[in-house]
């Protein structure tokens, strides 16, 4: 029988599973999408911290004017200063 095939029921066969492997087994499901939950998140930390990193730069090879800071929505004006404290703090955060 090739593998894309579903079995006929006169093939299937009833599997008993012992309660402590079947808590074995449940306890792999959920450390195993715990697993790529926390993948994912670090993914998404990982790149928060570059998009920090990058504005950082920028704003060391800033000409020491204002910039515009966003925050939620909304952009706000700041001195390059303000706006670098607000990355070194963002990074703190991560």
């Amino acid at each position: 029988m090739s593998s894309g095939h579903m079995l006929r029921k006169e093939d299937e066969v009833d599997v008993s599973v012992r309660p402590h492997d079947q808590s074995n087994i449940n306890e792999f499901g959920r450390l195993n999408a715990r697993l790529h939950e926390a993948t994912a998140e670090k993914d998404s930390l990982n790149q928060r911290l570059e998009h920090l990193d990058d504005a950082s730069t920028e704003l060391m090879m800033g000409s020491g004017t204002k910039v515009s800071l966003l925050l939620g929505d909304a952009f706000i004006t700041v001195t390059e200063e303000d706006a670098s404290e607000f990355c070194e703090e963002q990074v703190d955060k991560v």
